[in-house]
């Protein structure tokens, strides 16, 4: 990767954790947990898929294809960026991040997540992946992934906050 390319995946993951902070700022815990519809998340239930994913994205750094010259292909992240951010189609969890109520606080919902996206930011500069739904990526197309998998559920959040409170 490009230091450049670097530094501004670096920012949008710092810009994303700062939207997801913003999005839970001044929500108690006990709206937290209130579901909007019995087939839809709380936040606290969102806030747990995040930090979930995020770990296991990092699980996935390290177990693609070694590249003798990376590959670079800025069509493909701008796909994966704008496929992974869009909201117009459910999509299902894989059960191994399901919620399944880890955390009774957004306090401690979010200090998972700010683990995992440190360690995250930490990682940007070696990552190479396989990712299960998406293939071989190269650590620009998986930190993509990430900062928009995040983005997606910020927007969850905002509409379950504005259909509980």
């Amino acid at each position: 990767m490009e230091q450049t390319s670097l530094d501004s995946l670096v920012a949008a993951l710092e810009d994303g954790r700062r939207q997801l902070v913003s999005a839970v700022d001044g929500l108690t815990d006990n709206v937290a947990a209130i579901k909007p519809a019995a087939d839809r998340w709380s936040v606290l239930e969102c806030l747990e898929h995040i930090a979930a994913v995020e770990h296991r994205f990092l699980g996935f750094a390290g177990t693609g294809a070694t590249y003798d010259v990376p590959r670079i292909d800025p069509a493909r992240e701008r796909d994966l960026a704008a496929r992974v951010v869009d909201r117009s189609t459910r999509r299902e969890a894989p059960e191994a991040v399901v919620p399944t109520g880890r955390f009774q606080s957004v306090s401690s919902a979010l200090a998972a997540f700010h683990e995992a996206r440190d360690i995250t930011v930490r990682f940007a500069h070696t990552i190479k992946a396989s990712h299960p739904r998406f293939g071989e990526l190269n650590g620009a197309e998986l930190l993509h992934l990430m900062i928009g998998h995040a983005l997606r559920h910020v927007a969850q959040i905002r509409e379950t906050r504005r259909a509980v409170e």
